[in-house]
């Protein structure tokens, strides 16, 4: 029977693509390989890594184991609504969205999952021995990620249970690194992450940005399928690549992804992609049905503001009230913590800090603007006995927090009589 590959014409037109870089296999928090694929999961000792990764936790690629707009000011919210079922299930709830909101859609046909003997593997594989714990940590992640990734695949079109494909790229973890420079959740490489819109530069890495990175993998997946024709094959080419997948095809003379694993033409990574997320999907849907218990993670919730460039997440914490390590873990993609230049940035925060740094921000401005036009006030204190950090900032009409920042100083910290603090050159820096 002749070769029948659908959308065959259009489909050339991208093999020029499959050069650019395609998504790659995760690794762990602590450097191990995570890749179930291959049953090279960490022993149980290394398994009580964090739910919430930081980028800090980035891991560290293991040779051993081979190659493998300013918006004035304006505050908006995230929010998604309450699913209740599966991995995303519990008693949280969310505000209905607003006609048009992004998961304002009714829930997509789920993708169909072959029950065969490589399913079946992996179903077994997943819920044996110390990749049990592995796979209910990762389910548990998920929880943070779920309702905001199913609302864009509703948006797209997409089916929302390839949402596990993340789970088997990255264990939902949004700063996962493969050794071959893949990040995120959907381990997208440089070059496939700018062609789908991200920005990926000395600043900024939107690999890292979970909801603008699943965006561009829910184009990515729809593309694929529309080269294809089929979402086995499009999960095969989202690993290996259209080229190779085209390759195996026509090699082969089949469009049927279960024949092409029979061949040598794709490699076992790729034949085990599919399966793999697959037999995720299936416990995904009914985790309780296979013993699974997720403790689920707290669902991604946060709110932006406009921030100016080339500020750092220290700063913005200190005016905000709120840990720099919190304003870190919802701006993963800010590379040097600190906004980029060129112009406001809309830096997420936790619900209710966009408002507070907002506020102080303008107290700040009228306040070095009124201190520029007294210029008899002076430019350094001397510090006194008994003085302290915030009875010098009363009396300048500065806030304790800008007058330490001035100095590079801890608000809470000790000052000596004899110490000299700038007043109005460093606001007027400002």
């Amino acid at each position: 029977m002749p070769l029948d590959i659908r959308a065959w014409s259009s489909g050339a037109a991208l093999l020029a693509l499959a050069a650019l870089g395609y998504p790659g296999p995760a690794r762990a928090e602590d450097g191990t390989s995570l890749d179930p694929l291959r049953g090279d999961l960490p022993p149980a000792s290394q398994l009580q890594a964090s739910l919430s990764p930081k980028a800090s936790d980035a891991p560290v690629p293991d040779p051993a184991l081979g190659p493998t707009p300013s918006d004035g000011g304006r505050v908006e919210s995230f929010s998604r609504p309450a699913v209740t079922s599966g991995v995303a299930g519990g008693e949280a709830t969310a505000a209905e969205p607003d006609a048009g909101e992004p998961g304002s859609q009714p829930a997509s046909p789920n993708a169909p999952v072959s029950d065969n003997a490589q399913v079946q593997k992996f179903l077994e594989r997943f819920q044996t021995g110390y990749r049990r714990a592995v796979v209910e940590r990762w389910l548990g992640r998920a929880g943070r990620y779920t309702e905001m990734i199913r609302a864009i695949f509703r948006d797209q079109g997409l089916p929302e249970d390839l949402m596990f494909t993340a789970m088997i790229e990255s264990g939902f973890n949004p700063v996962a690194t493969s050794r071959a420079g893949a990040k995120g959740l959907w381990q997208f490489m440089a070059p496939t992450a700018r062609r789908y819109g991200l920005r990926v530069d000395r600043w900024v890495d939107e690999r890292l940005d979970p909801e603008k990175s699943t965006l561009a993998a829910a184009r990515y997946l729809r593309d694929l399928y529309a080269m294809f024709g089929s979402w086995e094959l499009a999960k095969a080419a989202y690993n290996a690549g259209e080229m190779k997948v085209l390759r195996a095809m026509k090699a082969l003379n089949t469009t049927d992804f279960w024949e092409l694993t029979r061949g040598r033409h794709l490699r076992e990574e790729t034949k085990n992609f599919v399966p793999a997320i697959e037999a995720a999907a299936v416990i995904g849907r009914e985790p309780e049905r296979y013993g699974f218990a997720p403790e689920l993670a707290e669902r991604l919730a946060y709110e932006t503001g406009s921030v100016p460039g080339k500020t750092t997440l220290k700063q913005v914490a200190a005016l905000a009230g709120v840990p720099a390590e919190e304003l870190d873990e919802l701006n993963p993609e800010l590379k040097l913590k600190q906004t980029p230049p060129g112009g406001a940035y809309p830096l997420k925060f936790p619900r209710g800090a966009a408002e507070r740094y907002a506020v102080a921000a303008e107290r700040e401005r009228a306040l070095a603007a009124e201190r520029s036009r007294q210029p008899g006030k002076p430019e350094v204190h001397v510090v006194k006995a008994h003085e302290t950090i915030d009875g010098i900032a009363r009396r300048y009409g500065l806030s304790a927090s800008a007058l330490a920042r001035m100095n590079q100083l801890d608000e809470g910290a000790h000052i000596r009589p004899g110490d000299r603090l700038r007043i109005v050159s460093a606001a007027r820096a400002e």
